[in-house]
């Protein structure tokens, strides 16, 4: 279940227009390595230190094959690559790299496997409303302190303010 949380924002084309609720990722802290590497050798016969060493040797590998300008496949898992902004000049003998290449960045693009297996499952759960500065622990919580009582057409999958939703993208 991915938990998002509602915030109130202007629209960023028209200051002047009613603002209007948008949903925010929350994203929970990643696992540390060893209790990730644990989980994922769970019923296997991959030890997890062994996994905590492939892990480190794919980051040194992949720091080595990015400088170098090559593409990374990590396994099934997707690729990663370099990308950068650069300004442009008319004349190309005006073009330097060293100041007009900027914004360098390492791009993971997914697999299609990876990709499809979990944009098809997820399911989202309203995880609270920030309003005002004050952060409530769910919309229920918001309406009751506001004096909310209707529906308000949330769009929700099941319960009737919009705590648990299906996944609206598949």
């Amino acid at each position: 279940m991915y938990k998002y949380k509602l915030i109130q924002r202007p629209n960023p084309k028209d200051k002047n227009a009613p603002k209007k609720w948008y949903a925010t990722a929350i994203g929970n802290e990643a696992q540390p390595v060893k209790a990730m590497t644990r989980a994922a050798t769970e019923n296997t016969t991959t030890a997890p230190i062994e996994m905590e060493a492939a892990l480190e040797l794919l980051g040194n590998y992949a720091m080595q094959q990015l400088l170098q300008g090559h593409i990374v496949k990590v396994g099934e898992l997707g690729t990663l690559r370099i990308t950068f902004k650069s300004d442009g000049v008319e004349d190309i003998t005006q073009f330097n790299a060293g100041s007009m290449i900027r914004e360098p960045r390492i791009l993971f693009t997914p697999s299609k496997t990876l990709r499809e297996g979990v944009i098809k499952n997820l399911q989202f759960q309203n995880g609270g409303v920030l309003a005002d500065g004050v952060s409530y622990a769910s919309l229920s919580d918001y309406k009751v302190a506001k004096g909310i009582t209707t529906g308000g057409g949330s769009g929700s999958g099941s319960g009737s303010d919009g705590d648990l939703d299906e996944n609206p993208l598949g």
